[in-house]
């Protein structure tokens, strides 16, 4: 198996990514199954929120017959342990957040290829080019907007228009989220790099910091900004808990194909060196069977990207409506140049 260079390693150490997933996970190398299989246990590494995620997660155990540990983080930090533990790695699956930390492990060849019945289940435009990881659902980035505030058609249909010196301290977004980040990445595979950093500069100049994007969303609709940088999938679990009368904004989806309205996927790929791949295969499969397609429409407000499944969740755009960019979701591997950048002009 090749290792990660040391340069890499003390990239993701530098970027506050390793450290707090060593601490997470702890040291302790023994693996978590055998390659056949068998009753052993399957080891989750998580990068999914486990509110979100645990009701489908436990499931999954009876699913493949065999006894299901689950570690929860954040997908890069998750990721990051995976290199750092290599072949000696104890996870058999990677649940991720976002397309970027699976394509950061498919690009170091730690991911094993799945098989063709498996990836045919979802677009190509929504797994990996290597064949090595598949989506499980989409989100896409949308800009909530506070409509006391603001009118729906003043809302900038391009994210490059929120720095604009009228929006100037009424934009709120949460630079240290995975998905922001992956946004990040996405415009700079789109824009370039030069052109992302100056929005940056311009976006840390103008906007609000927020911790998360329910804070993000908590201050648009408090009316502390005006629009907030967020997935739309947020906003819809908040009106499927307090109805749609009670939460105090919208969401504009933009058009154009902008970066800003990027779809990233949360998806899955089994660990080379996990010893554990027929076991994760069969928990591949379930999370792209219709119950667990049908779990992420109804539950989690997602868009399901496989098995047929089309969400049923009230005033959701169709999928097929969305004006997504036309990039390679592989391409968002690159985090670690995001990281930097986003250190650079002082937002992480």
């Amino acid at each position: 198996m090749r290792r990660p260079s040391a340069r890499r390693i003390t990239a993701l150490v530098t970027a506050g990514l390793l450290l707090p997933a060593l601490a997470a996970c702890g040291s302790d190398n023994d693996k978590g199954g055998s390659a056949d299989g068998g009753d052993s246990t399957l080891v989750i590494y998580s990068g999914r929120n486990e509110k979100l995620v645990k009701p489908i997660l436990d499931k999954l155990e009876k699913a493949v017959g065999s006894k299901v540990e689950v570690r929860y983080g954040d997908s890069a930090e998750l990721a990051a342990q995976i290199l750092e533990e290599g072949d000696r790695t104890k996870a058999g699956l990677f649940f991720s957040q976002d397309a970027g930390a699976l394509g950061a492990l498919s690009k170091e060849g730690m991911l094993a290829k799945l098989p063709q019945s498996s990836l045919d289940e979802v677009d190509p435009a929504y797994r990996g080019g290597a064949g090595d990881w598949v989506g499980l659902s989409g989100r896409v980035r949308v800009i909530a907007y506070n409509p006391d505030q603001v009118a729906e058609d003043e809302v900038p249909d391009s994210v490059h228009d929120v720095v604009k010196p009228e929006w100037k301290g009424k934009v709120g977004f949460a630079p240290t989220n995975a998905s922001f980040q992956a946004f990040v990445t996405g415009m700079r595979v789109l824009d370039g790099d030069d052109a992302t950093r100056e929005w940056l500069k311009d976006l840390k100049a103008s906007g609000k910091t927020y911790a998360n994007n329910l804070a993000t969303l908590d201050a648009v609709e408090s009316g502390e900004v005006f629009l907030g940088l967020v997935n739309h999938y947020y906003w819809y679990e908040r009106v499927a808990e307090k109805g749609e009368a009670k939460v105090n904004a919208k969401l504009h989806f933009l058009p154009g194909k902008d970066p800003g309205a990027l779809i990233n996927v949360a998806g899955a790929g089994i660990l080379k060196d996990g010893g554990q791949t027929a076991t994760a295969q069969k928990a591949v499969d379930y999370l792209l069977s219709e119950e667990a397609q049908t779990y992420f429409a109804d539950k989690t407000k997602e868009y399901p990207l496989a098995a047929g499944v089309t969400s049923s969740v009230e005033g959701l755009p169709p999928f097929d409506s969305l004006n997504a960019p036309d990039i390679d979701l592989g391409k968002l591997e690159s985090l670690q140049e995001t990281l930097a950048m986003l250190q650079d002009v002082g937002l992480v």
